[in-house]
């Protein structure tokens, strides 16, 4: 496995892989790899012979007040877990080398990041849009794998390379959950036992949702109330959002289609979790 750190290095390396007639892929993560990243990785040996794995912790998706510096950051153990999954080049720049002196230029997409986490994080999605762009340029890659469980900013890549006509392939991979139910993330380690106890109610109230869409409940209002209760009965959350949208717009839907999402962030003490479900 290489690793690269200089981005004209790692474009370089992909025109010229391209040219051999290799098929690429990326997986861009912000690294504290876990099992959700991996089975990222091992869709995307199922759409290319030559894996490049980005690990960046992108300053301008952050506000602020939000959880930067506390980030983790465990480099050697995703170098380690990166090359027995198969990667075969590693990339990890440095802010300076994605932002350098006199970097001015921002993506912006509208429609899916005017809600939800949009209205929550107003910096987030023009971060994310702008280093996810860049990512693409410097990687070259035939097709690029993101999660489901960042549901919003899937929505918002797949408007991104549309509208900006990017020849890359969007993928999305399942959600993955811990045995217990909880979405995996790499802020699950700042939660206490008593707030992780707590956090299963976010999955609990999806499972409740999709059952009672399995049997009939077509009322997104009617649903939204019901996860909302679930979760309120927790005394450590707090409630950002709850929602029941169109998987494609992000809009709110009074009745649920087969594309609609639920949607939901909740802070649990200093820790924010997502998490997403559909509902058929």
């Amino acid at each position: 496995m290489l690793r690269i750190t200089d981005p004209a290095a790692v474009q370089a390396h992909a025109l010229a892989a391209r040219a051999e007639g290799r098929r690429l892929v990326v997986v861009p993560t912000m690294g504290a790899l876990h099992d959700g990243h991996l089975s990222l990785v091992r869709l995307a040996h199922e759409h290319g012979d030559h894996v490049v794995l980005t690990l960046f912790v992108n300053p301008t998706q952050f506000a602020p007040t939000e959880d930067l510096s506390r980030y983790p950051r465990p480099f050697e153990r995703d170098a380690e877990l990166a090359q027995s999954a198969g990667v075969a080049v590693l990339f990890h720049p440095s802010p300076e080398a994605m932002y350098p002196a006199g970097f001015s230029t921002t993506v912006q997409v509208g429609g899916v990041t005017s809600r939800w986490e949009g209205a929550s994080r107003p910096e987030h999605f023009s971060g994310v849009a702008t280093v996810v762009t860049k990512l693409l340029t410097i990687t070259q890659p035939h097709v690029a794998v993101f999660g489901e469980k960042d549901y919003q900013q899937l929505a918002t890549i797949r408007r991104l390379t549309a509208d900006l006509n990017l020849p890359v392939e969007i993928v999305g991979a399942p959600l993955v959950r811990e045995a217990d139910g909880l979405a995996l993330s790499s802020r699950n380690v700042y939660l206490s036992p008593d707030e992780r106890a707590q956090a299963l109610s976010l999955n609990q109230a999806l499972t409740a949702a999709q059952s009672a869409g399995a049997v009939g409940e077509r009322n997104g209002t009617r649903l939204v109330r019901e996860m909302t209760a679930r979760i309120a009965a927790c005394p450590l959350a707090e409630i950002d959002y709850i929602a029941v949208v169109d998987g494609r717009t992000l809009e709110p839907v009074e009745t649920v289609q087969p594309e609609t999402r639920a949607l939901l962030a909740v802070r649990f003490g200093r820790t924010r979790l997502i998490d997403n479900a559909r509902l058929r």
